[in-house]
């Protein structure tokens, strides 16, 4: 059984971005979608993702990984925004080709102290997964 929802999709982006004003409004993920347990993200396409090769860089993903899996953890213990990442773990399974990348971050284990979620990122399709990563955050 998921925990309960402190935070949903709105609140959670309002305090995303008052928690990082220097992030572009045009360039920072947005949570689309909250439930008990899942969050989707939408990180909008930009060509400063682009790596050699014309696909998107593994930081790009790396980092919509990390926002996805942080913000999964605000909507389920709310506005706790020192919980800070302990472990991230990334498999990448193919190119990303360019365009919006999209997160599916489900909680794997929600603790006092720590939260552990697996990430999956793609750009094509769900299908299609570009890669994927468990993601623990430490929760002070």
């Amino acid at each position: 059984m998921a925990p309960d929802i402190k935070l949903d999709a709105a609140a959670v982006n309002a305090l995303l971005r008052r928690a990082f004003p220097q992030g572009s409004a045009l360039l920072f993920p947005t949570i689309t979608e909250v439930e008990p347990g899942r969050v989707h993200t939408v990180a909008p396409y930009h060509e400063g993702m682009l790596r050699p090769g014309g696909v998107i860089s593994g930081p790009s993903l790396m980092s919509l990984a990390d926002t996805a899996a942080y913000a999964l953890v605000l909507c389920h213990v709310g506005e706790e925004l020192m919980a800070v990442t302990s472990s991230l773990v990334m498999n990448f399974l193919r190119a990303a080709k360019p365009g919006e990348i999209h997160a599916e971050a489900l909680l794997l284990r929600l603790g006092r102290r720590s939260a552990v979620c697996d990430i999956r990122l793609w750009t094509e399709s769900a299908e299609r997964l570009a890669a994927q990563a468990t993601v623990t955050y430490s929760i002070p």
